[in-house]
This record gives structure tokens, sequence and C-alpha cells, in this order.
């Protein structure tokens, strides 16, 4: 079944794109691009005179079941929803979660539960960037909590977030393993559009990344970016993308496996650490093609090692 769309669709995205064909209202290339430009820039004039932002909530369960994972249980409310699940190998189910049309803009609050039961499998990615809009003042929020169950396994891949000039943005991430539960994700952010020569002027970003094993913190991780710090060489040195890796159940044999795959990449800046079991690998630098490269081969190099599987690239990916 199609999920609804927001009443006040964009049509910029491949989703809406699609709908907006299958109902007969075909739209124009440049219109839609048009359309996205203008989203960008008066969305939040006009969502203020009518409410203060989208409020998006998206609950999903995966349950283990005899010879696949299956996506048992999903409530949503608002513009938040996910396409028919995937099986590309076997019993690891493949979610590709969609985001609002258009954007977030300030004042839209977005959260994601999800809750991998006991020896379910899965792998969640989003079909494109999410794209994070100047405020007139309103903060915009995206919560995720996610949760892995024994003997579970949650590969947290989406696409990078996008934050334009001008956005206020606060970001939180938590990922709670039971026991033996294993994790693999990453984070990219991109402040700014480079390619266009488009700087991170004004707004601020706060992002937190927190892991925790049987209520035990493994990793707190904080990024906090705005103009007048993102040019400190402790923190960005003035560059505009920057991402974080996390697979678990790594040891030194992992981390020989990613540092000679650094060293194979000069064109990259990044580094690898151990803290506990988990690999932490970072990028950072001026481009989000050769940030989605690096933590793409890292995944597919690590993915036998960590989870006992053949890498299993999402087909979206590819589009």
């Amino acid at each position: 079944m199609r999920p609804s769309t927001p009443a006040r669709c964009y049509g910029c995205c491949r989703f809406c794109s699609s709908w907006l064909l299958r109902s007969g209202r075909a739209v124009r290339t440049d219109a839609r691009r048009a359309i996205q430009v203008q989203a960008a820039t008066s969305a939040e004039g006009d969502r203020s005179a009518i409410s203060k932002g989208w409020h998006a909530r998206l609950r999903l369960g995966l349950r283990a079941t005899p010879g696949r994972t299956l996506l048992a249980e999903r409530e949503r409310h608002g513009p938040l929803a996910v396409q028919r699940p995937f099986y590309p190998e076997g019993d690891v189910c493949h979610v590709y979660l969609l985001h609002p049309p258009g954007g977030v803009v300030g004042g839209d609050r977005l959260q994601i539960l999800v809750d991998v039961g006991e020896c379910a499998k899965a792998l969640v990615t989003t079909p494109g960037a999410t794209k994070f809009y100047r405020s007139a003042g309103l903060e915009a929020s995206q919560v995720q909590r996610l949760s892995v169950a024994e003997g579970a396994a949650l590969e947290w891949l989406p696409q990078e977030s996008i934050h334009f000039p001008g956005a206020e943005v606060k970001l939180e991430t938590r990922i709670d393993l039971c026991g033996n539960a294993a994790c693999a994700l990453w984070e990219l952010h991109c402040f700014g559009r480079p390619v266009i020569g488009e700087v991170f002027d004004a707004g601020q970003v706060d992002s937190r990344l927190e892991i925790y094993r049987e209520g035990l913190p493994l990793l707190l991780d904080r990024l906090r970016v705005h103009p007048d710090n993102r040019r400190r060489r402790s923190l960005m040195a003035g560059l505009a993308v920057c991402g974080t890796l996390v697979i678990s159940g790594a040891g030194a044999r992992e981390i020989a496996a990613c540092r000679d795959l650094l060293g194979s990449d000069v064109a990259v800046s990044a580094g690898v650490t151990l803290i506990e079991d988990l690999l932490v690998l970072r990028y950072l630098g001026d481009s989000t093609e050769l940030a989605h490269r690096l933590f793409r081969a890292a995944w597919q190099r690590l993915r036998p090692m960590t989870l006992g599987r053949a890498p299993s690239v999402p087909r979206i990916w590819a589009t």
C-alpha cells in the first residue's frame, strides 16, 4: 500500500515525483527543480503561517522468523514512511526509510524508533540525502532511538545530511545493544554545498551519537558546528564534510584491514581507532562522494569479518 502523501508535497523527491506521475499529474523536471528551490527559500515562512512545523513519528519492529526477518510492526504519524522490505540476501530485511519531501525546516520534529528483536537481521538506508533548510528562528530536530536485542544485528546506513546555511538543527541518535547484539552505522554531515561554493556561514548543528551495551556507554560522541568554530583545526578546519563510521565486534584484525584500506587512497583524509570492541572510522574533507566511497569500501571489507556476511549493496545506492 502506498504511504499517504503529505498535503503540501513539493514533488521534489523520487517517491513524490513517481506518485504524481502515476496520478496523471505529470510534473516537468524543470518545474520540480523550481519548486525545490522555492521550498528551500520559503518553506519556513509558509509553514509558520499554518503551524509550527511537521511533527512526524515512525516506529518499526523487526522480528526473526524461520528463514527471514519480518518488518512485523509499523506505526507512523506524519510524513515519515518506509517502502516495502527487500530481501536481496535471504534472511536480512532491507528497509528504505523515506524522509519528508522538500526537506526539513525550522519547527519540524522527527522521531524514529526502531526495535530489532532477538536474532533478527536488518539493514536500513535512505534513497537520498536529508536536507535541513535555513530557519527563521525555530529549531528542527530529529531523534532516533535504535534498540538491538540479543543475537540481533542492525546496519544503519543512511545517506548524508545536508545542512543549508542558516539551518538550526538538533540531531540525536542512540543505539542500545543487548548482550552480543551487533551494529554497523554511519553518519555523514555536509555543511553548505561545497560543489557550488556555498559556505555554512549562519546557523548551528548540534549532533549527538550514543552507543550503549547493557545500559553502559561505549561511545558518546557530540558534534557542534556553527560559523564561529567551523574553521578550528580541532573541529572542521574550514572543511565542509565530516563523517563517522562505527562497527561493533571489531579487534586488531579489523583495525589493520581498515588501515590498509586507508593507505590505498591518498586523496582521503581519515583515521581509524578502536574503542572497546567498536571500530570508529572518521572522515574530514570537502566531498560527500569521497566520504561515501570510503565508508562503503570499509563496510564491504569489514562486514564478512564482523557480521559473517558477504557484502550486499542496497540497490538504491546505484541510482
